[in-house]
């Protein structure tokens, strides 16, 4: 799901599945919110978690970028049931794999073989 500004308010814009959706709703002069369902864990157990992200884009001028903070709250409140929450700021840093390691290092230890 995304979570994006439509003027004021903040508004759902976009549900769906597949992450290369996902990821083409945050641009450089976005504010937004994602919520993502991630698969992690080793073959020996396998567990779904949640991420609550927070998209600041590198355009977005320092006065929205402090009201995202207030924002953040209210979303928050609302969206309760998540594993990790992720702040992004650039491009490179909204990657399927490097969510997943944050997820998986917030998540504990690993019991598989490596198989």
């Amino acid at each position: 799901m995304v979570l994006k500004y439509e003027g004021s308010q903040i508004i759902c814009s976009s549900t769906g599945d597949g992450f290369d959706a996902f990821q083409q709703h945050f641009g450089d002069g976005d504010r937004a919110f994602g919520y993502l369902r991630i698969n992690t864990g080793d073959e020996m157990s396998r567990r779904t978690k949640f991420v609550l992200l927070i998209w600041l884009g590198p355009d977005v001028s320092v006065l929205k970028r402090a009201r995202m903070s207030t924002d953040r709250a209210v979303v928050k409140s609302i969206i309760q049931n998540f594993s990790v929450e992720i702040m992004l700021e650039s491009r490179g840093e909204l990657d399927l794999e490097y969510i997943r390691s944050r997820v998986e290092k917030a998540g504990g230890s690993v019991y598989g073989t490596g198989n």
